[in-house]
């Protein structure tokens, strides 16, 4: 494809997203496809020569638009928003058009270096502990994060586990109400599922319980067992329930185990001065905090950011260093190697996006997003509280509510007369 050709097709692209996001709200928010309809529409083998980029926008109108939920509707409420936005958009298109192979600072000093920056200036936008300057880092999911904080803790309990492996029991520390990817981090370090210890929770507020934890915590060291992590949420997905990561830390401190907050969804709340409370405890206690700018922050997937009081441990646990990577700069130790802050090795220039979103919108116009969602919520619960056919669960800082029908089971409803 020749430059002049990127451009006319380039224009092409860009309109037809833009028309997309025009027209989306008159399209149904589920997609209307059967199991199997969009492979059957696609070819069964791979055309022989080149088709030209027409056919491309001819196919992504007819299969591929039918075959998507839209997750940008204005009428799409299932799970969290996987926010999406122009000045995202704009960004993702010129980090895919740089190209650019970020695993090393010598491989493109500016995707190392903006990256620091821009985490940085999320520690500014969130009121973030200061220890956490100069030592966050983009994952592509809060599912990563979690991954390379359980793998740092398991690196502190010894210092020789990434050498020599888990040769003894681990324990991790969870409630009921904890994403699923703890217990995906804990098969993949090894330390197995049925090590995964679940503390109990507040059955009001669906918080963890810290006294239950500390009891656990206590019966495991006693059995020989290495309490590795305990990974305490703000804003849980059922519910945004919010564990009391003070009294956690407190524990954790007293046995010398990992605090990993995961904010995935909740934490960039913190952008607004009155949501701030949920950065209780992280100063004091947090060894690692995670946050997902693409859930409420207009940044389209995939953008995480972790941050660690420590990296040493990380490092410890994810640095290799072959031939084929050495070079002058990483050899120096002046400057960041992101490969070794992450599972695999490559990594794309996902900073671009929130770089973009941040001048686009500014603090001001963020703040005002993540209120107009709170109000909403308020606004919803407030409606359904003065139905009485509905119980509306009283906590509801952010912008899920939870309600429920009071009723046993739905009412039955007359079946409708079949047409002639």
């Amino acid at each position: 494809m020749t430059p002049e050709e990127f451009r006319r097709y380039g224009r092409q692209v860009v309109d037809w997203i833009a028309d997309y996001h025009e027209r989306i709200a008159s399209m149904p928010v589920l997609s209307q496809v059967k199991p199997g309809d969009v492979q059957d529409a696609l070819p069964a083998r791979p055309p022989e020569e080149g088709e030209g980029f027409e056919g491309v926008l001819a196919d992504l109108e007819r299969i591929v638009l039918p075959g998507v939920t839209h997750w940008q509707h204005p009428s799409f409420f299932a799970y969290f928003p996987s926010n999406t936005s122009g000045p995202a958009i704009l960004g993702d298109l010129l980090s895919s058009g740089l190209g650019v192979q970020g695993m090393l600072w010598a491989t493109s000093p500016a995707c190392t270096e903006m990256e620091t920056r821009v985490a940085d200036w999320m520690v500014d936008l969130l009121g973030l502990p200061a220890a956490f300057r100069g030592n966050g880092v983009i994952q592509d999911s809060a599912s990563s994060a979690c991954l390379v904080a359980l793998l740092a803790a398991v690196q502190r309990t010894g210092g020789s586990a990434a050498r020599d492996g888990i040769d003894r029991r681990h324990t991790l520390y969870v409630s009921s109400q904890t994403h699923s990817s703890l217990e995906k981090a804990a098969r993949i370090t090894g330390i197995g599922s049925a090590n995964v210890r679940v503390v109990d929770v507040d059955p009001g507020t669906l918080a963890m319980d810290p006294a239950h934890l500390d009891a656990l915590l206590t019966e495991d060291a006693a059995a020989g067992a290495v309490p590795v992590m305990v990974c305490a949420t703000v804003g849980t997905t059922s519910t945004t329930a919010v564990d009391p990561v003070p009294a956690i830390g407190e524990v954790c401190r007293g046995h010398g185990v990992w605090l990993h907050v995961d904010a995935a969804y909740a934490g960039v709340a913190a952008v607004c001065p009155e949501f701030r409370w949920v950065n209780d405890g992280l100063a004091e206690h947090a060894d690692s905090y995670s946050t997902n700018p693409h859930k409420w922050l207009l940044t389209n997937f995939d953008c995480t950011l972790l941050w660690l009081a420590d990296r040493a441990p990380m490092i410890e646990a994810l640095s290799i260093l072959p031939e084929y990577l050495r070079n002058q700069a990483t050899t120096s130790g002046d400057v960041i190697d992101y490969r070794d802050w992450q599972i695999p090795l490559g990594r794309r220039f996902r900073a671009l996006k929130l770089w973009s979103v941040i001048r686009w919108y500014g603090a001001e116009g963020l703040r005002a997003h993540i209120r107009a969602g709170a109000r909403l919520a308020d606004a919803l619960a407030s409606w359904i509280a003065a139905d009485p056919a509905f119980e509306v669960r009283d906590h509801h800082p952010f912008g899920l509510v939870c309600f429920r029908p009071r009723w046993a089971s739905p009412p039955t409803r007359p079946t409708p007369p079949r047409s002639p």
